[in-house]
């Protein structure tokens, strides 16, 4: 598997060497999508809204948070499988809009995608 790396979509916009994509469910607020070089949005690859407005990025809610998103992400086979097909030919970046680069879902992602 090649590199997988997370960037805070508001700090990154430019393209660079890797695929680059979004893994919000929300467009990031205050950028047009032409203004933001990626290669794709996967939508559903995103904690369900009911999960993202229970975790409210809450530091104490974070071990909890991620403990249930692993739950989501074995069941979104197909997406899952998407992104470690891509990791596995080039370098992978994973994109999100949220404040905190230490709790995220990216986090989360990343380490379930590292470790089949």
């Amino acid at each position: 598997m090649k590199t997988i790396t997370i960037k805070r979509v508001y700090s990154h916009k430019e393209k660079d060497d890797t695929y680059r994509i979004l893994i919000d469910r929300l467009w990031p607020r205050g950028i047009k999508k032409t203004d933001l070089a990626i290669d794709e949005w996967n939508k559903e690859i995103a904690p369900s809204p009911k999960l993202r407005i229970w975790f409210d990025h809450k530091k104490e809610r974070f071990d909890e948070f991620s403990k249930l998103y692993v739950e989501e992400l074995k069941s979104k086979t197909e997406e899952v499988e998407h992104l470690r097909k891509i990791a596995e030919k080039q370098p992978l970046t994973l994109l999100y809009g949220a404040k905190d680069p230490e709790i995220n879902h990216a986090i989360v992602l990343k380490e379930f995608l590292q470790k089949a």
